[in-house]
Protein backbone atom coordinates (compact mmCIF):
# COMPACT_ATOMS: atom_id res chain seq x y z
CA UNK A 1 0.00 0.00 0.00
CA UNK A 2 1.06 3.45 -0.64
CA UNK A 3 0.39 6.68 -1.29
CA UNK A 4 -1.35 6.59 -4.40
CA UNK A 5 -4.30 4.19 -2.52
CA UNK A 6 -6.75 7.10 -2.47
CA UNK A 7 -6.11 8.19 -6.26
CA UNK A 8 -6.84 4.68 -7.08
CA UNK A 9 -10.17 4.73 -4.96
CA UNK A 10 -12.15 7.35 -5.56
CA UNK A 11 -15.48 5.80 -4.90
CA UNK A 12 -15.70 8.44 -1.84
CA UNK A 13 -18.87 10.50 -2.08
CA UNK A 14 -20.14 13.32 -0.40
CA UNK A 15 -23.64 12.91 1.18
CA UNK A 16 -24.73 16.24 1.95
CA UNK A 17 -24.83 19.86 0.67
CA UNK A 18 -22.13 21.01 2.90
CA UNK A 19 -19.98 18.10 1.62
CA UNK A 20 -18.69 17.26 5.24
CA UNK A 21 -19.51 13.49 5.28
CA UNK A 22 -18.46 11.01 2.86
CA UNK A 23 -19.33 7.77 2.38
CA UNK A 24 -18.12 4.87 0.05
CA UNK A 25 -15.64 2.02 -0.57
CA UNK A 26 -11.68 1.62 -0.62
CA UNK A 27 -9.51 -1.08 -2.18
CA UNK A 28 -6.88 -2.08 0.28
CA UNK A 29 -4.82 -5.19 -0.78
CA UNK A 30 -7.50 -5.81 -3.29
CA UNK A 31 -10.38 -5.61 -1.02
CA UNK A 32 -13.46 -3.67 -0.58
CA UNK A 33 -13.85 -2.05 2.97
CA UNK A 34 -17.07 0.24 3.49
CA UNK A 35 -15.87 3.45 4.51
CA UNK A 36 -17.43 6.77 6.75
CA UNK A 37 -14.93 10.57 6.35
CA UNK A 38 -16.55 13.40 8.76
CA UNK A 39 -15.53 16.48 8.32
CA UNK A 40 -16.06 19.00 10.72
CA UNK A 41 -17.84 22.83 9.39
CA UNK A 42 -13.84 24.40 8.76
CA UNK A 43 -13.09 21.17 6.62
CA UNK A 44 -9.86 20.89 8.49
CA UNK A 45 -8.19 17.60 7.60
CA UNK A 46 -6.64 17.41 11.04
CA UNK A 47 -10.05 17.15 12.82
CA UNK A 48 -11.48 14.42 10.62
CA UNK A 49 -12.76 11.39 11.84
CA UNK A 50 -12.90 7.86 9.95
CA UNK A 51 -15.78 5.32 10.73
CA UNK A 52 -14.58 1.81 9.35
CA UNK A 53 -14.31 -1.86 9.88
CA UNK A 54 -11.18 -2.66 12.75
CA UNK A 55 -9.53 -4.68 9.86
CA UNK A 56 -9.67 -1.38 7.68
CA UNK A 57 -8.30 0.57 10.74
CA UNK A 58 -5.55 -1.80 11.19
CA UNK A 59 -4.32 -1.49 7.16
CA UNK A 60 -4.80 1.93 7.69
CA UNK A 61 -3.29 2.14 10.14
CA UNK A 62 -0.16 5.22 9.75
CA UNK A 63 -2.01 5.97 6.16
CA UNK A 64 -5.52 7.91 7.68
CA UNK A 65 -3.94 11.30 6.45
CA UNK A 66 -4.07 10.00 2.93
CA UNK A 67 -7.39 9.09 3.08
CA UNK A 68 -8.52 12.70 4.41
CA UNK A 69 -6.35 14.27 1.91
CA UNK A 70 -8.21 13.25 -0.91
CA UNK A 71 -11.72 14.40 0.77
CA UNK A 72 -10.27 17.65 0.71
CA UNK A 73 -9.25 17.85 -2.45
CA UNK A 74 -12.62 16.58 -3.22
CA UNK A 75 -13.66 19.88 -1.72
CA UNK A 76 -11.61 21.99 -3.89
CA UNK A 77 -13.50 23.63 -6.82
CA UNK A 78 -10.33 22.99 -9.02
CA UNK A 79 -10.35 19.40 -8.50
CA UNK A 80 -12.58 18.28 -11.13
CA UNK A 81 -10.41 20.60 -13.88
CA UNK A 82 -6.88 19.32 -13.59
CA UNK A 83 -5.19 20.86 -16.70
CA UNK A 84 -3.86 18.85 -19.41
CA UNK A 85 -0.22 19.06 -19.95
CA UNK A 86 -0.11 21.33 -22.56
CA UNK A 87 -1.04 24.22 -19.74
CA UNK A 88 2.09 23.67 -17.60
CA UNK A 89 4.18 23.63 -21.11
CA UNK A 90 2.40 26.88 -22.29
CA UNK A 91 2.83 28.49 -18.63
CA UNK A 92 6.98 27.68 -18.59
CA UNK A 93 7.20 29.08 -22.41
CA UNK A 94 5.62 32.06 -21.26
CA UNK A 95 7.55 32.20 -18.13
CA UNK A 96 11.05 32.72 -19.84
CA UNK A 97 9.91 34.97 -22.30
CA UNK A 98 8.66 37.23 -19.62
CA UNK A 99 12.19 36.33 -17.28
CA UNK A 100 12.07 34.52 -14.32
CA UNK A 101 13.54 36.99 -12.43
CA UNK A 102 10.18 38.79 -12.47
CA UNK A 103 8.48 35.82 -10.91
CA UNK A 104 7.79 36.27 -6.89
CA UNK A 105 5.89 32.99 -6.05
CA UNK A 106 3.67 30.49 -7.99
CA UNK A 107 1.57 28.00 -5.54
CA UNK A 108 1.96 24.26 -5.99
CA UNK A 109 -0.63 24.04 -8.14
CA UNK A 110 0.91 26.28 -10.64
CA UNK A 111 -2.65 28.17 -10.77
CA UNK A 112 -1.78 31.47 -8.78
CA UNK A 113 1.02 33.12 -10.40
CA UNK A 114 2.16 36.60 -8.00
CA UNK A 115 4.54 38.76 -10.48
CA UNK A 116 6.53 41.70 -8.97
CA UNK A 117 6.90 45.00 -11.07
CA UNK A 118 8.71 48.03 -10.72
CA UNK A 119 7.74 51.25 -11.38
CA UNK A 120 9.27 54.35 -13.04
CA UNK A 121 9.75 55.72 -9.57
CA UNK A 122 11.36 52.69 -7.96
CA UNK A 123 8.02 51.21 -6.06
CA UNK A 124 7.71 47.74 -6.06
CA UNK A 125 4.37 46.22 -7.15
CA UNK A 126 2.70 42.66 -7.25
CA UNK A 127 0.76 41.58 -9.77
CA UNK A 128 -1.61 38.66 -9.18
CA UNK A 129 -2.74 36.12 -11.47
CA UNK A 130 -4.72 33.16 -11.38
CA UNK A 131 -4.78 31.19 -13.96
CA UNK A 132 -7.91 28.91 -15.58
CA UNK A 133 -7.28 25.15 -16.56
CA UNK A 134 -7.92 25.98 -20.11
CA UNK A 135 -5.75 28.97 -20.35
CA UNK A 136 -4.41 30.62 -22.46
CA UNK A 137 -8.33 30.35 -24.14
CA UNK A 138 -9.54 31.54 -20.56
CA UNK A 139 -8.88 35.04 -19.36
CA UNK A 140 -7.19 35.01 -15.88
CA UNK A 141 -8.08 36.96 -13.11
CA UNK A 142 -5.52 39.53 -12.16
CA UNK A 143 -5.36 42.03 -8.81
CA UNK A 144 -3.23 44.30 -7.30
CA UNK A 145 -3.35 46.95 -4.10
CA UNK A 146 -4.30 49.95 -6.78
CA UNK A 147 -6.63 52.94 -5.62
CA UNK A 148 -9.03 52.54 -8.89
CA UNK A 149 -10.26 48.77 -10.13
CA UNK A 150 -7.63 46.83 -12.38
CA UNK A 151 -8.88 46.25 -16.12
CA UNK A 152 -6.70 44.24 -18.11
CA UNK A 153 -7.88 43.06 -21.55
CA UNK A 154 -7.17 39.59 -22.72
CA UNK A 155 -7.59 37.17 -25.89
CA UNK A 156 -6.64 33.59 -26.39
CA UNK A 157 -3.76 34.56 -27.88
CA UNK A 158 -2.14 37.19 -24.64
CA UNK A 159 0.68 35.90 -22.93
CA UNK A 160 1.64 36.86 -19.27
CA UNK A 161 4.33 39.22 -21.01
CA UNK A 162 1.30 41.23 -22.51
CA UNK A 163 -0.05 41.56 -18.70
CA UNK A 164 2.77 42.47 -17.13
CA UNK A 165 3.44 45.92 -20.05
CA UNK A 166 -0.22 46.40 -19.46
CA UNK A 167 0.32 46.60 -15.97
CA UNK A 168 3.38 48.91 -16.14
CA UNK A 169 1.01 51.29 -18.57
CA UNK A 170 -1.46 51.34 -15.23
CA UNK A 171 0.84 51.94 -13.03
CA UNK A 172 2.57 54.91 -14.64
CA UNK A 173 -1.17 56.90 -15.07
CA UNK A 174 -0.92 56.40 -11.41
CA UNK A 175 2.81 58.17 -10.40
CA UNK A 176 1.74 61.26 -9.69
CA UNK A 177 -0.87 59.85 -7.56
CA UNK A 178 1.41 57.97 -5.90
CA UNK A 179 3.82 61.07 -5.24
CA UNK A 180 1.77 63.00 -4.06
CA UNK A 181 0.22 60.47 -1.22
CA UNK A 182 3.91 59.73 -0.60
CA UNK A 183 5.14 63.19 0.17
CA UNK A 184 2.25 64.07 2.73
CA UNK A 185 3.46 60.45 4.69
CA UNK A 186 7.00 61.64 4.67
CA UNK A 187 6.17 65.06 5.28
CA UNK A 188 3.22 65.13 7.85
CA UNK A 189 2.07 62.97 10.69
CA UNK A 190 -0.43 60.54 9.56
CA UNK A 191 -2.79 59.27 11.84
CA UNK A 192 -4.97 57.33 9.55
CA UNK A 193 -4.91 55.02 8.09
CA UNK A 194 -1.86 53.43 10.54
CA UNK A 195 -0.43 51.45 7.58
CA UNK A 196 -1.13 53.06 4.24
CA UNK A 197 -1.29 50.41 1.47
CA UNK A 198 -0.72 51.81 -2.36
CA UNK A 199 -5.12 51.41 -2.58
CA UNK A 200 -5.30 53.67 0.15
CA UNK A 201 -6.86 57.32 -0.80
CA UNK A 202 -7.71 58.97 2.04
CA UNK A 203 -5.40 60.49 4.68
CA UNK A 204 -6.24 61.48 8.23
CA UNK A 205 -3.07 64.73 8.89
CA UNK A 206 -2.55 65.17 12.59
CA UNK A 207 -2.75 69.75 12.83
CA UNK A 208 -2.43 69.76 16.24
CA UNK A 209 -3.29 68.30 19.71
CA UNK A 210 -6.60 66.73 19.13
CA UNK A 211 -7.30 68.74 15.47
CA UNK A 212 -6.48 67.19 12.27
CA UNK A 213 -7.79 67.06 8.54
CA UNK A 214 -9.08 64.08 6.41
CA UNK A 215 -8.03 64.84 2.71
CA UNK A 216 -9.67 62.00 -0.05
CA UNK A 217 -6.71 62.06 -3.20
CA UNK A 218 -8.35 61.52 -6.55
CA UNK A 219 -6.50 59.02 -7.78
CA UNK A 220 -6.75 60.14 -11.92
CA UNK A 221 -6.74 63.90 -10.55
CA UNK A 222 -4.36 63.81 -7.75
CA UNK A 223 -3.29 67.61 -7.62
CA UNK A 224 -6.89 68.84 -7.75
CA UNK A 225 -8.40 70.20 -4.24
CA UNK A 226 -9.33 67.11 -2.57
CA UNK A 227 -12.41 66.16 -0.20
CA UNK A 228 -11.63 67.61 2.93
CA UNK A 229 -13.33 66.91 6.24
CA UNK A 230 -11.77 68.80 9.87
CA UNK A 231 -11.96 67.10 12.78
CA UNK A 232 -11.40 68.26 16.27
CA UNK A 233 -13.32 71.02 18.71
CA UNK A 234 -15.94 73.21 16.88
CA UNK A 235 -13.71 76.56 18.32
CA UNK A 236 -10.54 75.45 16.57
CA UNK A 237 -12.13 73.67 13.69
CA UNK A 238 -14.53 76.84 12.56
CA UNK A 239 -11.47 79.59 12.27
CA UNK A 240 -9.97 76.69 9.46
CA UNK A 241 -13.14 75.86 7.74
CA UNK A 242 -13.60 79.46 7.44
CA UNK A 243 -10.38 79.95 6.26
CA UNK A 244 -10.53 76.64 3.84
CA UNK A 245 -13.68 78.29 2.12
CA UNK A 246 -12.49 82.07 1.81
CA UNK A 247 -8.90 80.22 0.31
CA UNK A 248 -10.07 78.07 -2.14
CA UNK A 249 -9.94 80.10 -5.26
CA UNK A 250 -5.89 79.78 -4.45
CA UNK A 251 -5.33 76.43 -5.26
CA UNK A 252 -3.49 75.51 -7.66
CA UNK A 253 -3.54 72.49 -9.46
CA UNK A 254 0.31 72.84 -10.65
CA UNK A 255 1.66 72.96 -7.17
CA UNK A 256 1.60 69.75 -5.05
CA UNK A 257 -1.05 69.22 -2.36
CA UNK A 258 1.27 70.08 1.02
CA UNK A 259 1.58 72.96 -0.42
CA UNK A 260 -1.45 74.36 -1.63
CA UNK A 261 -2.96 72.50 1.89
CA UNK A 262 -0.89 74.87 3.78
CA UNK A 263 -1.98 77.82 1.72
CA UNK A 264 -5.32 77.28 1.96
CA UNK A 265 -5.50 76.21 5.47
CA UNK A 266 -2.53 79.54 6.64
CA UNK A 267 -0.69 76.69 8.76
CA UNK A 268 2.48 74.03 8.99
CA UNK A 269 1.64 71.06 9.59
CA UNK A 270 3.68 69.34 12.21
CA UNK A 271 6.30 66.43 10.44
CA UNK A 272 8.40 63.84 11.75
CA UNK A 273 11.14 66.24 11.71
CA UNK A 274 9.59 68.95 13.99
CA UNK A 275 7.38 66.68 16.43
CA UNK A 276 7.05 63.40 17.90
CA UNK A 277 4.04 61.18 17.21
CA UNK A 278 3.43 60.56 20.48
CA UNK A 279 2.08 64.62 21.07
CA UNK A 280 -1.21 63.67 19.07
CA UNK A 281 -1.67 59.72 19.98
CA UNK A 282 -4.02 61.00 22.75
CA UNK A 283 -6.22 58.59 24.25
CA UNK A 284 -10.37 58.14 24.73
CA UNK A 285 -11.25 59.72 27.66
CA UNK A 286 -13.39 56.81 28.17
CA UNK A 287 -11.82 53.54 27.38
CA UNK A 288 -8.61 54.64 27.97
CA UNK A 289 -7.07 53.21 24.66
CA UNK A 290 -5.82 55.11 21.36
CA UNK A 291 -7.09 53.02 18.67
CA UNK A 292 -10.58 50.90 19.36
CA UNK A 293 -9.76 48.77 16.58
CA UNK A 294 -9.27 50.61 13.34
CA UNK A 295 -10.85 54.17 14.86
CA UNK A 296 -9.04 56.51 16.46
CA UNK A 297 -10.46 59.53 18.92
CA UNK A 298 -12.07 62.02 16.60
CA UNK A 299 -14.84 63.85 18.75
CA UNK A 300 -13.03 66.95 20.89
CA UNK A 301 -14.55 68.58 23.63
CA UNK A 302 -15.59 71.83 22.49
CA UNK A 303 -14.40 73.23 25.71
CA UNK A 304 -11.20 75.12 26.10
CA UNK A 305 -10.23 74.41 29.74
CA UNK A 306 -11.10 70.35 28.67
CA UNK A 307 -10.35 69.20 24.87
CA UNK A 308 -10.76 65.52 26.31
CA UNK A 309 -10.98 63.25 23.10
CA UNK A 310 -13.25 60.88 22.62
CA UNK A 311 -13.79 58.00 19.95
CA UNK A 312 -17.27 57.88 18.29
CA UNK A 313 -18.53 54.61 19.47
CA UNK A 314 -17.35 55.37 23.33
CA UNK A 315 -19.15 58.54 23.52
CA UNK A 316 -22.24 57.76 22.18
CA UNK A 317 -23.02 54.72 24.27
CA UNK A 318 -21.82 57.05 27.37
CA UNK A 319 -24.51 59.10 26.61
CA UNK A 320 -27.08 57.02 26.42
CA UNK A 321 -26.21 54.84 29.14
CA UNK A 322 -26.73 58.08 31.53
CA UNK A 323 -30.53 59.46 32.88
CA UNK A 324 -29.72 62.68 32.33
CA UNK A 325 -29.15 62.37 28.65
CA UNK A 326 -32.22 63.12 26.15
CA UNK A 327 -32.95 62.59 22.72
CA UNK A 328 -34.68 64.17 19.93
CA UNK A 329 -35.10 62.81 17.16
CA UNK A 330 -31.36 61.76 15.97
CA UNK A 331 -29.77 63.88 18.59
CA UNK A 332 -28.64 63.19 22.18
CA UNK A 333 -28.11 66.13 24.65
CA UNK A 334 -25.83 65.00 27.58
CA UNK A 335 -22.75 66.00 29.71
CA UNK A 336 -19.27 65.73 28.49
CA UNK A 337 -17.58 62.75 30.65
CA UNK A 338 -14.93 64.88 31.81
CA UNK A 339 -15.93 68.24 32.50
CA UNK A 340 -19.57 67.62 32.92
CA UNK A 341 -20.78 70.58 29.66
CA UNK A 342 -23.68 70.04 27.97
CA UNK A 343 -22.81 69.13 24.77
CA UNK A 344 -25.02 67.77 21.47
CA UNK A 345 -24.36 64.32 20.21
CA UNK A 346 -25.78 63.70 16.73
CA UNK A 347 -26.24 60.21 15.21
CA UNK A 348 -26.02 60.83 11.23
CA UNK A 349 -27.68 57.30 10.16
CA UNK A 350 -29.74 57.16 6.92
CA UNK A 351 -30.58 53.20 7.51
CA UNK A 352 -33.34 53.68 10.18
CA UNK A 353 -33.69 50.25 10.82
CA UNK A 354 -29.59 50.85 11.51
CA UNK A 355 -30.90 54.00 13.18
CA UNK A 356 -33.19 51.47 16.16
CA UNK A 357 -30.58 48.64 16.16
CA UNK A 358 -27.70 50.34 17.42
CA UNK A 359 -30.38 52.38 19.98
CA UNK A 360 -31.59 48.47 21.52
CA UNK A 361 -28.27 47.53 21.80
CA UNK A 362 -27.10 50.34 24.08
CA UNK A 363 -29.84 50.00 26.08
CA UNK A 364 -29.24 46.11 26.37
CA UNK A 365 -26.06 47.35 27.73
CA UNK A 366 -26.51 50.61 29.26
CA UNK A 367 -26.79 49.37 32.50
CA UNK A 368 -22.82 48.22 32.77
CA UNK A 369 -22.44 52.35 31.76
CA UNK A 370 -24.58 53.62 34.32
CA UNK A 371 -22.75 51.48 36.94
CA UNK A 372 -19.30 53.02 36.35
CA UNK A 373 -20.40 56.46 35.60
CA UNK A 374 -19.64 57.82 39.16
CA UNK A 375 -16.22 56.81 38.80
CA UNK A 376 -15.46 58.13 35.10
CA UNK A 377 -17.01 61.35 35.32
CA UNK A 378 -14.55 62.47 37.88
CA UNK A 379 -11.10 63.64 36.34
CA UNK A 380 -9.05 63.23 39.08
CA UNK A 381 -9.76 59.54 39.21
CA UNK A 382 -9.46 58.71 35.79
CA UNK A 383 -10.73 55.08 36.80
CA UNK A 384 -11.08 52.78 33.38
CA UNK A 385 -14.96 51.65 33.16
CA UNK A 386 -15.46 47.85 33.99
CA UNK A 387 -16.47 46.92 30.78
CA UNK A 388 -17.55 49.14 27.27
CA UNK A 389 -19.20 47.38 24.44
CA UNK A 390 -18.94 48.98 21.31
CA UNK A 391 -20.74 48.57 18.24
CA UNK A 392 -19.82 49.76 14.33
CA UNK A 393 -22.12 52.39 14.05
CA UNK A 394 -21.17 55.53 12.15
CA UNK A 395 -22.41 58.83 13.56
CA UNK A 396 -20.29 62.12 14.75
CA UNK A 397 -20.09 64.59 17.67
CA UNK A 398 -20.03 68.12 18.11
CA UNK A 399 -19.75 70.12 21.87
CA UNK A 400 -21.91 73.02 21.91
CA UNK A 401 -22.02 75.69 24.67
CA UNK A 402 -25.01 75.21 27.19
CA UNK A 403 -28.19 77.32 26.30
CA UNK A 404 -29.07 79.82 29.79
CA UNK A 405 -32.54 78.63 30.52
CA UNK A 406 -34.90 81.77 30.52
Amino acid sequence: MDNSMAEDNPMLLPLNKEKTVYDGFITVQEQDFRMRILLPPDRQMKQARLHCCWQLKHLLRGYEHIVKQEVCLKNRPEYRSIPPPQYYSQLISEMETLGWDKLLSIDTEFRTVKLKVEDSSGRQHVLTIKLKSKHPAEAPECSADLPIPLALTWTPQSTLEQLHTQFLLVLESLTEFWDVVDEIDSKTWILEPEKPSRSDTMRRIAIGNNVSIKVEVDPRHPKMLPECCLLGAEHVVTPLRNKLNANMHLWNPDSNVLHNLRDVLEIDFPSPATHEKSSFSVECGICYAYRLEAAIPDQVCNDPRCGQPFHQLCLYEWLRALPSSRQSFNIVFGECPYCSKVCVFSLNVTDSRLHSKAFSRVKRYSHILISTAPYITQPSLRSKPAECVHHNVQHSVTFIPATPAG
